[in-house]
């Protein structure tokens, strides 16, 4: 049976053209949007199976509408879409509940499947590129890093801050409180003697501790 799919991309020619690469596949384009708040219309129907959402949108971003998208159908499956392999889009959309992240480049057919695996399994696909961030994420930190020395849940929490991630994205992220998170980084600050988030981050990417 086709899968119901929401499109939204706030370039026409990028709808249409997803629209015309799904002719003959699994995957059936029912409705596409222009913008997040028009997305969130179309999803209030129920009538969709999934939502492939291009990240960078002027409007509301990608990640914006993922984040508003888990509020409102926590269960949509939603995979999504983007020119740009960047590490921190794709740990991002890791912490706010995505289920892939798929690139305009990829072939039609892995792009297919991943929509598909999303819808079947309401999970993060194994081998895909968010279970790579996600597992990147979860890592303790190694023991041989004594400019780093936090504790495992810190470095976890370091690895995340190191990503760009908020604190309200961390905390969703490793299933604890955003007062928790707050506690962490106060504590990696501290025990760095970074002088911000931003200080560690870049302390953290120069050590290795992310790619």
């Amino acid at each position: 049976m086709p899968l119901k799919t929401l499109v939204v991309d706030d370039h026409q020619a990028a709808r249409v053209g997803l629209i015309s690469l799904f002719e003959g596949s699994s995957i059936e384009v029912t409705e596409t949007a222009a913008d997040g708040e028009e997305a969130l219309q179309k999803l209030e129907s129920g009538q969709i199976d999934v939502a492939l959402i291009d990240v960078q949108m002027k409007k509301m971003d990608g990640l914006s509408l993922l984040s508003s998208i888990r509020q409102a159908i926590p269960d949509l499956p939603v995979v999504l879409i983007s020119a740009y392999d960047y590490p921190v889009y794709i740990a991002r959309a890791v912490a706010n509940g995505a289920q892939e992240y798929v690139l305009k480049s990829d072939p039609i057919a892995g792009i297919e499947a991943a929509i598909r695996h999303a819808v079947e399994h309401r999970e993060v696909r194994p081998g895909g590129r968010l279970d790579s961030i996600r597992r990147k994420m979860s890592e303790p930190l190694s023991a041989d890093v004594p400019e780093l020395p936090v504790t495992s849940r810190e470095g976890q929490v370091l690895r995340h801050v190191a990503f760009g991630l908020s604190n309200r994205e961390i905390a969703t992220s490793l299933g604890i409180s955003v007062e928790t998170v707050k506690e962490h980084v106060q504590n990696i600050l501290r025990k760095t003697g970074a002088s911000d988030r931003t200080d560690v981050a870049v302390r953290a990417v120069r050590l290795g501790i992310v790619d």
